[in-house]
C-alpha cells in the first residue's frame, strides 16, 4: 500500500484476449471470398466481401482482420495483406515461420555491416593452411563451418593416440558485440532450416560467404588441438586463431563411401592422408563414448524431397552413416575442450546443459516399460548406461522403434545456462557449444568468452559480460521456436503430400493414446495423426492412463501405446496442419474413409431458436406433467 492508501499491482496474464488477427488461405466464393485459417484449433471459415479482398487469388495466403459482424452465420473478416500470391506449397514454410514470429529481415545497418566485409588478413593469425582440413557436410549444405583434421600423436608417451585439429569459422571476427549485426543474430538467436528456405542467423554474405569455409578460400578461423590416447579420452588441448584453407568439401556419403572401399576422383587421393586417419580417430572416440554411456537413441530423421515447382516429390528417412558419427564425436571433444577452458580460466561461459528426467516422466516412462515387461523399480537411480541397456534389449523387436521414442520423451529439455549442472544425454561434466557460429547465437558467445581469456585479440567481451544476464532463457526459448517452426513445416508438406492419398491403407504405430482417440505415426512418412474415438466403433472404450491403452469390454479389443497399426487415411489438410485416420480391419471397405473429406460447404445461416417461456405459468404447467 503506498503512503496515499492506494495500491500498486501488476498484471500477471491477461485472460480471455484473443488476437482479431488470423493468417488464412483465401478461396473465392461467387462474387465474394471466404478464408480458411491456417490455425488448427481454428475450424471456422470467414466470409470475405469482394471489396475487402484486396483482388486476393484462390489459394493465396493473406493476413485478415477478424470483424466482429456475421455474414450468413460465418464471421466477417478483411484482409489486409497479401502474403504469397503463389500456389498453396510454396507459403507452407511461411506459414510456420509468420505463425512463430521468426525474424525473416535483416536491418539496413546490419546488412550495410555484412556488405562491407572482406577478407581477413594473417597477422597474429597461424597459418593452418598447409593443413588438409576438409569440410564434410550433407550434399544440399550451403554454409560450412566445421574442418577437420586428425594424425598419428607421434609422442611416445601416448602410444595409439591422436592428434585432432578442428577449425571453426571465426564468426567474431566479423560480428562485434553491440552493433546492429550483433543485435539481429542475437534476436534470431539461431538459423531455421525448412524444406525450401533457410532463415538464417546472419545476412548471407556472411552465413555463405566470408564465415563459410569454402575449399581452396582462405578463411578466418577459431581452431583448436586435441590430444586423445588410444581410449579416446581427451589428455590435452589448446586454441589459436588462425588462417586456414580447407583442401576439399566432401559430404557425408562420399566419405563413408571412400572408407567402404569405393573412393572417388576427390576422396581416392586423400584416402591415406586425410580420410582413414579421421576414422582411426573416430574409434578411439567412439570407445570413450561407450565407457562414459552416452545415451545412444536411433531416431529416424525424415527429409521431404521438393520438385522444382515446390511441391512435395517424396519423403524418405535420412541416411545415417558412421561419417555422420565421426563428426559428430569430433564436434563433441571439441565443445568439451571449450567448457574445459573457460571453466579453467573462470571465464564467464554460456554451457549446453541437460538435466536428468524428473520423477514426474520417470513414471510415464516406467509405466509403458512394464506395459511390455520391461519393469523399473520405483526410485531407482537412473543412468545413461540402464537405457542403454533397454535400448539394446528391445532392438530390432516390434518395440525398438516406440521404446526410443518414449524414452526421448521422457528426457529434460537442454538449454543454455550460467550455472553448469552437467549434460546428462551425452554423460559429460562440462560441455558448451562452440563448434556452429554461423547458426548458432550460443556459440558465437563461447568464442568472444575464448578470445577474452586466451587474449586471441579482436571480437571479444571486452570485459562487458552484460550479454550473460538472462540470455541462456531466451536463446533456449528462440531455440524452441525454431524446432516447432521445422517440425510444424515438415508435418504440414507431409499433409500436402498425402492429401491425394485418401482412403489409401498406410502401417503406422500408436505413438499417443488419450480419451479421445490414439494418435498414430506413419511407418513411410513419418506423418503424424489422430485416430478419433469415436471411429472405433459404437462399443464404449475406457481409457487406462497407467498402462496407456484404449480397452473395450465387450469386443476385448486393446489399442495400447507402440503397438503397430493399419489405419486408412480420412482427411489430409495442409493448411490447419491436420491427419484424421481410422483403424483398418481385415474385410473393410476404404470407401467410407473419403466421408470427411468430402469439399466442405458453405456454412449455412441458422436462425436462432426461439426460447422457451420461463413464466410461473409454465412452470405450473411442467409440474402437473410430472405428478401425472
Amino acid at each position: 500500500m503506498r503512503d496515499d492508501q492506494s495500491y500498486e499491482g501488476k498484471i500477471i496474464r491477461r485472460i480471455g484476449f484473443k488476437s482479431s488477427k488470423i493468417y488464412a488461405i483465401y478461396s473465392k466464393t461467387g462474387k465474394n471470398g471466404r478464408l480458411k485459417s491456417t490455425n488448427r484449433s481454428d475450424r471456422r471459415y470467414y466470409f470475405v466481401s469482394k471489396r475487402d479482398s484486396l483482388n486476393a487469388k484462390d489459394g493465396e495466403l493473406v493476413r485478415a482482420e477478424v470483424l466482429n459482424r456475421y455474414h450468413a452465420g460465418m464471421k466477417i473478416a478483411k484482409i489486409i495483406e497479401r502474403i504469397n500470391t503463389e500456389f498453396f506449397e510454396t507459403s507452407i514454410s511461411q506459414i510456420s515461420i509468420l505463425e512463430t514470429g521468426i525474424p525473416t529481415d535483416f536491418s539496413d545497418e546490419a546488412i550495410e555491416i555484412a556488405n562491407s566485409a572482406e577478407i581477413t588478413p594473417l597477422n597474429n593469425r597461424k597459418d593452418l593452411r598447409n593443413i588438409p582440413l576438409v569440410t564434410i557436410d550433407d550434399s544440399d549444405a550451403r554454409d560450412f563451418d566445421d574442418a577437420v583434421f586428425a594424425e598419428r600423436d607421434t609422442n611416445r608417451d601416448n602410444p595409439g593416440g591422436w592428434h585432432l585439429i578442428i577449425a571453426i569459422a571465426d564468426v567474431a571476427w566479423y560480428v562485434r558485440p553491440g552493433n546492429a549485426l550483433d543485435s539481429d543474430a542475437a534476436k534470431r538467436s539461431n538459423s531455421v532450416y525448412f524444406p525450401d528456405r533457410v532463415i538464417p542467423m546472419l545476412p548471407e554474405v556472411l552465413s555463405n560467404g566470408w564465415c563459410s569455409l569454402k575449399p581452396n578460400e582462405d578463411r578466418p578461423c577459431m581452431a583448436v588441438h586435441l590430444w586423445i590416447n588410444a581410449e579416446g579420452t581427451l589428455i590435452n588441448h589448446f586454441f589459436v586463431r588462425g588462417l586456414m584453407r580447407s583442401h576439399a568439401r566432401l559430404t557425408y556419403k562420399q566419405v563413408q563411401d571412400a572408407q567402404n572401399g569405393k573412393p572417388d576422383q576427390i576422396t581416392a587421393p586423400i584416402m591415406e592422408l586425410v580420410i582413414s586417419p579421421l576414422f582411426g580417430a573416430y574409434e578411439a572416440l567412439k570407445k570413450a563414448r561407450q565407457k562414459r554411456g552416452a545415451l545412444e537413441l536411433e531416431l529416424a530423421e525424415r527429409k521431404i524431397i521438393l520438385s522444382k515447382n515446390g511441391q512435395v516429390d517424396r519423403i524418405k528417412i535420412r541416411e545415417r552413416h558412421d561419417s555422420h558419427k565421426l563428426i559428430e564425436e569430433f564436434m563433441i571433444t571439441a565443445n568439451v575442450a571449450a567448457a574445459e577452458t573457460l571453466e579453467k580460466k573462470k571465464q564467464p561461459c554460456l554451457f549446453r546443459v541437460h538435466d536428468e528426467p524428473s520423477r514426474k516422466k520417470m513414471e510415464t516412462l516406467r509405466q509403458f516399460l512394464a506395459s511390455i515387461d520391461i519393469p523399473i523399480a520405483k526410485g531407482q537411480v537412473i543412468k545413461t548406461n540402464y537405457f542403454n541397456q533397454i535400448l539394446k534389449k528391445t532392438k530390432n523387436t516390434l518395440h525398438s522403434k516406440m521404446v526410443n521414442d518414449t524414452i526421448l520423451r521422457s528426457q529434460s529439455q537442454a538449454e543454455y545456462n550460467q550455472n553448469n549442472i552437467g549434460h546428462f544425454g551425452l554423460a559429460l561434466k562440462r560441455y558448451c557449444h562452440f563448434t556452429s557460429p554461423i547458426r548458432r547465437y550460443a556459440d558465437l558467445l563461447v568464442h568472444r568468452s575464448l578470445i577474452e581469456c586466451l587474449s586471441l585479440g579482436e571480437g571479444s567481451f571486452g570485459g562487458n559480460y552484460d550479454y550473460f544476464e538472462n540470455i541462456g532463457a531466451t536463446l533456449s526459448r528462440n531455440e524452441r521456436r525454431a524446432a516447432i517452426a521445422e517440425r510444424d513445416a515438415s508435418d504440414r508438406y507431409c499433409a500436402a503430400f498425402l492429401s491425394d492419398k485418401i482412403g489409401n491403407i498406410f502401417t503406422g504405430h500408436i505413438n499417443g493414446v488419450t480419451r479421445f482417440g490414439l494418435f498414430i505415426t506413419l511407418n513411410d512418412s513419418g506423418a503424424d495423426g489422430l485416430v478419433p474415438i469415436r471411429s472405433l466403433g459404437k462399443s464404449y472404450f475406457t481409457y487406462n492412463e497407467s498402462e496407456n491403452l484404449l480397452h473395450c469390454i465387450r469386443t476385448k479389443e486393446t489399442y495400447q501405446l507402440g503397438d503397430e497399426v493399419q489405419v486408412i487415411l480420412v482427411k489430409s489438410d495442409a493448411i490447419t496442419n491436420s491427419l484424421i485416420m481410422n483403424i483398418y480391419k481385415d474385410g473393410d471397405s476404404t470407401t467410407y474413409a473419403n466421408t470427411e473429406n468430402k469439399s466442405e460447404k458453405k456454412p449455412k445461416y441458422t436462425k436462432p431458436k426461439k426460447r422457451k417461456s420461463n413464466s410461473r405459468a409454465g412452470r405450473r404447467k411442467i409440474r402437473k406433467k410430472l405428478k401425472t
